[in-house]
């Protein structure tokens, strides 16, 4: 096995928008993001073979459309694939945050879904969450240098402000009790900055924090704000969308943030929030 000082990945992270059949004003039908949408994943993905895409609000047929255009005229096969499960039954109901990754760069040892909720094993909806939320869960080994990696992805409920303040000391015990890895934790997390969820996770006592406040103003690329809508609601832009990382750096080097545009000259958004990338190394 080749000795590796440092292991470049590319995080990625998009709440694509669920394909709804009443779009907003302003909102496309899935058939018209999916192919913007999907060329933003490839695009941003094709230099870094490590990279893991972890997405939101992913009904069954987007997750198919998605993995089957990905994978489209691969002449060696399958190049991406993913776990996760949709939420309403742990099976292919509901929305899924499903974690893609290349099978042959990494190995996947196993996985497994926690729901946001007093009882986070099986299928159900916690505290006063409007939605059922749930943690999915990577154990990942890098093929070529043995190193081992925590993949999380999550997408907090949007109305239950109890929800995302349990929910988010769920996800930090969840840490707590794994065996010590580097993990990283994506998501649209539907909390602020200044919000007791977002407080929680990026506390001095939690096992993370944003990678955003590890990468100089200066040298941050693309937007602030990660939630837009369509162009047309009352909502305001918000920062919602985030990338955390295991605080020990002897695990990770944050080498670069980015808020990618969901919107072009063509007027159409992908989705109505936008992705946020991170570059680091693994040690």
């Amino acid at each position: 096995m080749k000795a590796f000082l440092a292991l470049p990945i590319r995080l990625l992270t998009h709440n694509i928008r669920y394909a709804t059949r009443s779009p907003f004003k302003g909102e496309e039908l899935w058939t018209v993001r999916a192919p913007r949408l999907i060329n933003e994943l490839r695009y941003n993905t094709m230099h870094n073979a490590e990279s893991f895409i972890c997405l939101q609000e992913v009904l069954h047929d987007q997750l198919v459309d998605i993995l089957d255009t990905l994978n489209d005229g691969n002449p060696g096969g399958e190049e991406w694939a993913s776990i996760g499960v949709g939420r309403e039954d742990g099976e292919t109901s509901g929305e899924y945050s499903p974690i893609l990754y290349r099978p042959k760069i990494w190995e996947l040892k196993h996985f497994k879904t926690l729901w946001l909720s007093e009882t986070p094993d099986r299928p159900s909806k916690g505290w006063d969450a409007s939605s059922t939320r749930i943690l999915t869960i990577g154990f990942f080994e890098h093929k070529e240098s043995g190193k081992n990696i925590v993949a999380m992805n999550t997408h907090m409920d949007d109305q239950g402000k109890k929800a995302r303040l349990e929910g988010a000391k769920l996800i930090v015990r969840t840490m707590e009790e794994l065996e010590q890895a580097p993990i990283f934790l994506a998501g649209d997390f539907n909390s602020e900055p200044h919000e007791e969820a977002y407080g929680v996770l990026n506390s001095t006592s939690s096992p993370v924090h944003d990678l955003r406040d590890s990468i100089a103003p200066k040298l941050r690329y693309g937007e602030e704000n990660t939630f837009t809508g369509f162009g047309y609601g009352k909502e305001p832009a918000k920062r919602i969308d985030f990338l955390f990382l295991t605080k020990d750096l002897s695990d990770w080097t944050p080498q670069g943030y980015a808020v990618l545009a969901n919107r072009f000259e063509d007027g159409i958004y992908n989705s109505d929030h936008r992705a946020v990338i991170g570059d680091v190394l693994l040690n």
